[in-house]
């Protein structure tokens, strides 16, 4: 198993590895293996025939039994490899499956660890379709970055600031050892604060000064979304009692907005290469279950198009892209499908979404007194179901086709009905058994003319 020598890897429901805070993917590579050449003995395993994704934080192998949730994940920070070693062209090498070497750093127990007792070498061997050389260059990149490095210290910074408060606090006094005066009470939160919204300001006014800026602070402001988003959260809880409910609910809306800000690590077609409508596909499946559990299940295509392109920024998609990217949901085992009405609506919806669980809700509905006499239409229909109401027409329309129901059209628009008949067969509605009186409305018709 991967996890008894290297660090496990959390995966989602539709096969998709969990990332730390701030860790991007940068690279895929699909049927590749992970061996131990050099030591045989050592307890690094032999890694079959998987997806080997490169973030800035880490190697990550899922097996192919990943891909339907189960299998053994697992992950080679870079921290802990030592060196990565540059790849020899010869003429056995064109008639073989490239391969990438590096040097990683073993615990005493055998674990993959950044600081270790011992190293050992792990080839990357690539049996699958990749640009080998690309994705060297990027491990190259990444290792030499040290992205994990920044995160690191950004929170022992934070801790260590926490502690400098903590003792400035006991130590009492308005002055600081640096001889500034120091903010405390009422009057220094007010300026910290101050401070502090001068700052995201300032960011965002950088931000938007034109479209080059924007897409560089991109990941920035995502990370000051979510921080504000935090910010609502625990203001919420801790003054839930001082705030009346219009305050609450403009909390809420802009805390549905921040969540939907950005992905900060968005696929792509330069990083997933020939696996981008695949691993868009499992992306997409994992980003569409809040928006569902809003929607009660069931969501317009249109609308999923607009919120999955506004929180890739601008990494934008193509219709047909989406379109893709949910029909191959068909061959993964993931808890949403696309679903495509009589009319051409095409909807994404949960597999546990019943029918017959709205078929009950609109007849409920359409047998009310009121309903009974002048019938219902979308709208009222959309406020029983909690959906929009083109989508309440679909259930409507789907209803009827059942029999359950019968339409009036008239100037307002569609009415619907309880249908009071349901043993006759719509389609044969129009079908005259009786010739004799068939001869005369024809008769009858042709004296008028």
């Amino acid at each position: 198993m991967a996890g008894n020598c290297l660090p496990p890897v959390n995966i989602t429901g539709s096969g998709r590895p969990v990332l730390e805070p701030n860790e991007i993917e940068c690279f895929f590579l699909s049927g590749v293996d992970l061996l131990c050449e050099d030591d045989p003995s050592t307890s690094f395993p032999h890694l079959k025939s998987g997806l080997l994704i490169l973030t800035t934080y880490r190697l990550l192998w899922l097996p192919d039994s990943a891909a339907s949730g189960g299998g053994a994940a697992g992950a080679v920070p870079l921290a802990a490899i030592s060196h990565i070693f540059s790849v020899k062209k010869s003429l056995r090498s064109v008639f073989s499956s490239p391969r990438v070497r590096f040097q990683v750093s073993l615990s005493p127990e055998g674990r993959v660890e950044a600081v270790g007792s011992r190293s050992v070498v792990v080839t990357v061997v690539v049996r699958g379709k990749g640009d080998c050389d690309a994705f060297l260059a990027k491990f190259w990149e990444n290792w030499r970055a040290r992205a994990w490095e920044e995160a690191g210290s950004g929170s022992s910074n934070a801790a260590a600031a926490t502690a400098e408060t903590a003792t400035t606090s006991s130590s009492g006094g308005i002055y600081s050892s640096d001889g500034t005066v120091r903010m405390v009470g009422v009057s220094g939160i007010l300026r910290k604060e101050q401070e502090m919204w001068e700052s995201t300001d300032r960011s965002l006014q950088e931000a938007f000064q034109d479209l080059n800026a924007l897409m560089g602070k991109a990941k920035e402001m995502v990370m000051l979304a979510e921080k504000m988003r935090l910010k609502l959260l625990s203001g919420s809880n801790s003054q839930a009692n001082a705030t009346n409910d219009e305050e609450m609910g403009s909390k809420e809306e802009m805390q549905d907005w921040l969540l939907s800000v950005g992905i900060i690590s968005p696929v792509t077609k330069e990083s997933a290469g020939a696996l981008y409508h695949q691993q868009l596909s499992r992306q997409l499946a994992d980003f569409v279950k809040i928006p569902l559990e809003k929607a009660g299940g069931i969501i317009n295509l249109i609308d999923i198009y607009c919120l999955f392109n506004r929180a890739r920024g601008t990494e934008l998609i193509s219709p047909d892209d989406l379109l893709q990217a949910c029909s191959l949901w068909e061959k993964f085992d993931v808890p949403v499908v696309l679903r495509k009405f009589d009319s051409g609506v095409m909807v994404i919806q949960t597999k546990s979404h019943s029918d017959e669980e709205v078929f009950n809700k609109v007849k409920m509905l359409v047998m009310k007194p009121d309903a009974l006499r002048s019938g219902i239409s979308a709208s009222d229909a959309a406020r029983t179901l909690g959906v929009a109401p083109a989508m309440a027409k679909e259930h409507l329309l789907s209803a009827e086709s059942k029999g359950l129901l019968c339409r009036d059209i008239s100037p307002d628009g569609f009415r619907f009905y309880i249908n009071l008949f349901p043993e006759i067969d719509r389609d044969d509605v129009h079908l005259v058994k009786d010739r004799e009186i068939y001869a005369l409305w024809v008769q009858a018709n042709h004296s008028h003319a």
